[in-house]
């Protein structure tokens, strides 16, 4: 599946960009239960309660911190400067496979911003933006950090930890630049042998390319793994309990961590939350029906305005979702120019990931407005491929940040793969089209990834209660395009002590983006430690 970056509207109401990134590629693999029938979300959501109820839960790890890890707890970080004004960073070591601790450490990169006054300190705020594969410390100093309300900045530190293999925590990498750029314009809709070929080699390449670059940390970037790192950063900045705000697949990592160490829980904000009982390809599938519902937003709001590329005020949804996917078809054929000084064109796979990249953010509608009519309409593809870039992390250099490859690693050790051939994908096509018919294709197809990684997942779908855990709130918005707010209801009916804020609206996540009324349940909390009524519902 994708990743994706969104836009956050600071209180100024400036856009910043940040590493916020959770869903869409969140799910590398894919979903769709066996026997699924229909992408639609009210069957799946009947089919996701019994997935539920097959899966393990996760247990909690001893209290007591064995003694080979007591060296790990007992570091004392040696604060520098680090760039970013009012910051400083750190870094710490944990062990790069929990259950062999002197088998090698592994580097971990810490951020922090301390609290400002005035009013009794609080402790440290850990923040992560999701991904998985964003750089919490990119995202805590670009945004948290001097965009969070000035009352939590005030009474917290703030404090963020790249998680191992991510950004300035030993980063895996894959492929160069131009690479990845060929990577990037992959056909994802084969339409026949010699393309599905051609699609498979790519994956093997990127998969390999990973291999290579970190046959030992390949092993050791799960989601359980950077969860216990993160205990070891609470102890370390001397916090009894965690206290933690995460986004997108920050929820999964924030979970796991309750799940782990429900008695170090402290206040967790879980915003955009995912379903940990959920396989691979459903995970995928449903996700899918997240972006088909985000688009049918967009188009109508499109279609309602003049100039729409899409259609006219009579056009539907479906029509103008067809108009689309006839678009992306040509495109397929002959790609158009896109002004790029490397000769690069829009291609159907680049202008797919540019209008899934603006689907995460409704501020974002208008910028894919004007990308599609330059495209669609004057044959210049330059503003979606701009939208693709930032997605990628491409930069102006044809040098990409490591999110995709830390992505694909967190994910494909985290669950089995979706699919483990193409029959496989061609057999799913039928759902992953009902699910969305403009995106289902294409991200059935980019699903099959993990099935050519070159380290066997450790991972699996389970439950998470964190029976003992302080309340925690589980954050959902109901047209959320990359965790479905299914999603939310069913992470808030696993964990003992959830309490579940509704926010009715579009995009990906809710906390600082425009509602006053999330802003307040959520500062409530994290500053008194009051948890919102479970069921409180915003817009």
């Amino acid at each position: 599946m994708y990743t994706r970056r969104t836009l956050r509207r600071t209180r100024t109401g400036t856009r910043t960009r940040t590493a916020a990134r959770a869903g869409a590629r969140l799910l590398a693999a894919a979903l769709l239960v066996s026997g699924c029938s229909s992408g639609s979300t009210a069957s799946s959501a009947g089919s996701a309660a019994a997935a539920e109820e097959a899966v393990a839960a996760l247990a909690p790890l001893p209290r007591s911190t064995p003694a080979a890890l007591a060296p790990y707890y007992g570091q004392r970080p040696a604060w520098r400067d680090c760039g970013a004004p009012g910051f400083q960073c750190t870094t710490l070591k944990a062990p790069l496979d929990y259950a062999e601790p002197s088998a090698g450490d592994v580097r971990l990169a810490v951020a922090r911003k301390k609290a400002t006054g005035p009013g009794k300190r609080l402790g440290s705020l850990l923040v992560n933006p999701g991904g998985p594969g964003g750089s919490a410390i990119g995202y805590v100093q670009a945004y948290a950090g001097v965009g969070y309300p000035a009352e939590v900045r005030a009474r917290y530190d703030m404090v963020a930890v790249d998680p191992r293999g991510v950004a300035r925590s030993e980063p895996v990498e894959c492929l160069d630049g131009p690479a990845m750029d060929a990577y990037t314009r992959t056909d994802v809709t084969p339409d026949d042998a010699e393309e599905t070929d051609a699609l498979v080699a790519a994956y093997r390449k990127f998969a390999e390319g990973c291999g290579a670059d970190a046959p030992k940390l390949l092993r050791h970037v799960s989601t359980v793994e950077a969860a216990r790192d993160m205990d070891i950063v609470r102890a370390v900045l001397g916090d009894e309990k965690l206290n933690y705000v995460g986004a997108s697949y920050g929820t999964f990592l924030g979970a796991t961590y309750a799940g782990l160490f429900p008695d170090r829980a402290g206040r967790l904000v879980l915003d955009g939350a995912m379903d940990p009982s959920l396989p691979a390809r459903r995970l995928s599938l449903e996700q899918t029906a997240g972006f088909g519902t985000a688009f049918t937003a967009f188009a109508e709001d499109c279609v309602r305005r003049s100039g729409c590329p899409l259609g006219g005020r009579k056009t539907t949804p479906a029509r103008a979702g067809k108009n689309l996917k006839a678009f992306f078809g040509d495109l397929d054929t002959r790609p158009i120019p896109a002004g790029d000084a490397g000769g690069r064109r829009l291609t159907e796979s680049l202008a797919t990931i540019g209008v899934i990249a603006a689907m995460y953010d409704e501020g974002a509608w208008e910028q894919l407005r004007e990308a599609l009519t330059g495209a669609m309409r004057e044959n210049d593809g330059a503003a979606l491929l701009a939208l693709a870039d930032s997605y990628y992390e491409r930069d102006a250099d044809g040098g990409y940040s490591n999110l995709m490859f830390a992505n694909a690693a967190v994910n494909c050790l985290d669950l089995p793969a979706a699919f483990d051939s193409p029959d496989e994908v061609r057999k799913a096509l039928g759902d992953f089209g009902k699910a969305s018919p403009v995106f289902g294709e294409g991200l059935a197809w980019a699903s099959l990834n993990c099935a050519y990684w070159p380290v066997r997942a450790t991972g699996e779908a389970r439950r998470i209660e964190a029976r003992g855990a302080a309340p925690i709130v589980v954050v959902g918005t109901t047209r959320d395009p990359a965790t479905p707010y299914r999603w939310a209801e069913a992470l808030a009916g696993q964990l003992s002590s959830a309490r579940l804020l509704t926010y009715e609206g579009d995009g990906h996540t809710a906390y600082g983006r425009g509602s006053s009324c999330i802003d307040s349940a959520i500062n409530t909390y994290l500053l008194r430690g009051t948890p919102p009524t479970d069921g409180k519902r915003c817009s």
